[in-house]
């Protein structure tokens, strides 16, 4: 008589290796989303900082007092690249928003900056924190809503980095 030599694997074996692969993917994934989350934030930050250097500088410059009107304005000067250059600018799954204010006449006096997750809730949600900047320089941030409802003003909001 002569053994037959079976080789590879068992369905059993299998199986628990898909398990187990399963078991740590379920661990895994909501972590990974929620990094993607912060990193989006971060990003925001970073963007609402380079929004607001923008502002100081246009003022200084070529607006010889007062501030850009939009997005546009600052992109046309060189101050933005063209991602943030559209009005209004969707980067790194926030929308912003910039709004130059004219107290009267038609030079902007103050401005306000925002940016606001394309996605605030659910598995795929892109941030969870809406920004505001104005032209105190003060980045605050809020409860996260969707695109459509922007921080109108920083009374409702906390400093970052407090």
């Amino acid at each position: 008589m002569t053994n037959k030599r079976q080789e590879g694997f068992s369905l059993i074996e299998l199986l628990i290796v898909v398990a187990i692969i399963g078991i740590i993917a379920a661990i895994a994934i909501p972590n990974l989303l929620a990094s993607k989350r912060a990193a989006n934030e971060g990003s925001a930050q970073a963007t609402m900082r380079t929004l607001t250097g923008a502002q100081a500088t246009y003022q200084a410059t070529t607006g010889a007092g007062n501030f850009a009107v939009d997005l546009p304005a600052l992109f046309s000067v060189g101050l933005i690249d063209s991602v943030l250059g559209a009005a209004p600018a969707n980067k790194s799954g926030y929308l912003f928003i910039v709004t130059g204010v004219a107290a009267s006449g038609t030079n902007p006096s103050t401005y306000t900056s925002t940016a606001s997750p394309l996605v605030a809730t659910g598995i795929t949600a892109t941030g969870t924190r809406n920004f505001f900047s104005n032209e105190a320089g003060v980045i605050t941030y809020g409860t996260g809503g969707p695109s459509t409802t922007p921080m109108t003003s920083a009374s409702a909001s906390q400093a970052i980095g407090q």
